[in-house]
């Protein structure tokens, strides 16, 4: 197959792309199982794309049980090198209304029931994450955003919690007072995932509500998907911008993260191990075969 460059990863009321046309499909069996569903390859804008909704068509995958680590795989298999990915979220911040755009900088982790890595079993790796979105596709996203008059938020934090269920106030009122911009569930594992497998990665998050922490106006799941209906026209848009002007040939320190990441000693590894993790690796042990 040939190789496709450009991932989008679908998150809540995202279940297509206006503008993709839809050529062929890819269900593989990874070393992870099966991804969240079949991943739709076309083109748009004029380049191949890979899409995939995180939750599964029809949104039938928790975010707990959201085969992460598959999803992200399979893109790796196909040659992507760059995934863009939608989240729906809560907004913790008054002036984060919902139907506004957050292209945030960074994350905190309070999921606890999650596979997070793709290493272990005779291979430990540490990758960098001091910034868990790549600065080039983030500036990409504001940049396309602002061109379209877009309500567009550069930076802040997005705190993911495990869900399914919604904040309590207690909580969502700890999360505000830590400063962070919005809620979500669905990125950990997916930026550390995309970052091990040397895939650039960035987020735009639809705000669709103020959690729970905004008296008057607590979170339903209707509220969310009105308002991703009603800005499902919006989203597509800058989608298909993004796609539109990511570089065609470009590198990115993204792609490299792997080369002093493995600490496990060379007579230690894993070669089995190795092997399965082949395409994300591989390269760093052509001289051990």
């Amino acid at each position: 197959m040939e190789k496709v460059k450009i991932g989008v990863i679908g998150g809540s009321g995202i279940a297509n792309i206006e503008g993709f046309k839809h050529e062929e499909s890819f269900f593989p069996d990874t070393p992870f199982g099966k991804p969240s569903g079949e991943i739709k390859i076309g083109t748009m804008e004029g380049k191949r794309v890979a899409f995939l909704p995180r939750h599964g068509y029809g949104h039938v995958i928790t975010p707990t049980d959201i085969p992460v680590r598959a999803n992200i795989f399979a893109f790796k298999m196909l040659g992507v090198e760059m995934i863009i990915s939608s989240s729906a979220v809560g907004s913790m911040r008054e002036e984060v209304a919902p139907g506004h755009f957050v292209v945030p900088t960074q994350i905190i982790d309070r999921t606890k029931a999650r596979p997070c890595t793709f290493f272990g079993d005779g291979v430990v790796a540490h990758i960098p994450f001091d910034h868990p979105y790549c600065p080039k596709l983030r500036e990409i996203l504001i940049d396309e955003g602002e061109k379209l008059g877009l309500k567009m938020h550069n930076g802040g934090t997005y705190v993911c919690i495990e869900g399914p269920q919604f904040s309590t106030k207690a909580e969502s009122l700890v999360y505000q007072s830590w400063g962070v911009s919005v809620i979500g569930m669905t990125n950990i594992p997916e930026a550390k995932l995309a970052r091990e497998a040397e895939i650039c990665y960035a987020t735009v998050c639809l705000s669709t509500d103020y959690d729970v922490w905004r008296e008057g106006e607590e979170v339903s799941v209707e509220m969310v998907m009105d308002t991703m209906r009603k800005n499902a026209a919006n989203a597509n848009k800058l989608m298909r911008a993004v796609v539109k002007a990511l570089p065609e040939n470009d590198d990115c320190a993204c792609r490299h993260v792997m080369e002093h990441s493995i600490q496990t000693s060379p007579e230690n590894i894993n070669m089995e191990m190795v092997k399965k993790l082949d395409i994300i690796i591989g390269k760093y042990f052509k001289d051990k075969r």
